[in-house]
Parts: C-alpha cells; structure tokens; sequence
C-alpha cells in the first residue's frame, strides 16, 4: 500500500469566486499538485457575485430579493469548495485549509457605504469557505493578503525575497497561469502544510 501524501489547500478569496491550490510535502520542497479557480456564487445568477450592491456602488436593502441572493451564495458556494476539497483529500491526508483575504474589518465598523458593502461580501464568500472546511473537520487559518509574507518569512524560516522566487518557480508548470492570487493560496497552504496536523480524507 503507497503512502498518504500529506498536503494543505489554500484559497485566496474573492468576490463570487476564490483560487485555491493544493501543495504537497515535502515542507522544505513543496509541489502543486492542483489549481483552479472555484465559483463561489452560481453564474446564472449573475447578482450573486455581489449580493449586497444594487449598482453603481449603492447597497441592496434587506429584503426578499437580498436573501434569496445570500441564500442561493450559500448553497452554491458550500458546494463548490466541498467539491474541490473532497478531490483534493482522495489519497492524500489533508493538514488544514489556508485562506487569504483583502481585509478582517468588521463591516459593522465601517462608516462608508460602499467600503461596507464590500467588506460584507468578503466576510460572506471567506466565511463560506471556512463553514465549508469546517463541516469537513478541516482546521483553518485566515491571513490577510497584505500580511501573508511577512508570517511566512516567520513560519518557514526565509526571507520575504526567497519565498518570492520560490513560489514563484512553483508555479512555472501550471497551465491555467500563476497570478498573484495562486501564489498567496500557495503560500498560505504551505504555512499550513509546515504546521502539520492531520485529517485523512476519502474522497467521497
């Protein structure tokens, strides 16, 4: 019987959808076994990629059609991540999910309407991901994206220039391209994937 490979996944979130790679040991010379862009809102339903913004930077009242939106986030959205997290378990012993976000704020503490809006969206589709992860029994971290490398250099012992070039090599053979945001996913599932702990998955 082969070995488990142990591996972490990490997502970079955004509105109505998320980057999310799969990074596999060994931790001092990782490799990316997956990449690909995970809807989180349904494209027939196109308001759902922003469901607080009536337009225009105007906020969607609460209402009915709000909450058939947010509802719709939700399922959809739970979805999608269970199905990309469940693939990348099939013969591997995942360690954790990394998530990397804009920013933290509590919208409740922001004054101006159309920054609130946006950051209730972020909360919405991160929170999303981490339910998701969650319900899995996946342990979970949260960086902010302007954050990330400075924890890293911490985490795995180099410097913020040496990362750089490594993560970027990492992705030199991923067909879909390697943009910013793959490469904060990256980086945030190799933090998770050096901190260890494990949960087995089945794939099914």
């Amino acid at each position: 019987m082969e070995p488990v490979v142990a591996a972490a996944t990490g997502f970079t979130i955004k509105s109505g959808w998320a980057s999310a790679v799969l990074l596999a040991g060994p931790v001092k010379a990782p490799t990316i076994l997956d990449s690909c862009r995970v809807r989180l809102s349904d494209p027939e339903v196109p308001a759902a990629k922003q469901p607080y913004h009536a337009g225009f930077g105007t906020a969607r009242q609460a209402g009915a059609e709000r909450t058939r939106l947010l509802a719709s986030v939700r399922r959809f959205g739970k979805r999608s991540v269970a199905s990309v997290l469940r693939s990348h378990a099939s013969g591997r012993a995942i360690c954790g999910v990394g998530v990397v976000v804009g920013s933290l704020i509590d919208p409740a503490e922001i004054a101006n309407d159309h920054i609130r809006i946006h950051a209730l969206e972020g909360q919405l589709f991160r929170g999303i991901v981490i339910d998701t992860a969650q319900k899995l029994g996946l342990p979970f971290t949260i960086w902010r994206e302007r954050d990330l490398y400075t924890a890293a250099a911490t985490a795995l012992k180099q410097s913020d220039a040496v990362l750089r070039r490594r993560i970027a090599a990492l992705g030199e053979d991923v067909e879909s391209g390697w943009r910013a945001e793959q490469k904060c996913a990256a980086l945030a599932a190799w933090m998770v994937l050096a901190r260890g702990g494990v949960w087995v998955g089945s794939g099914s």
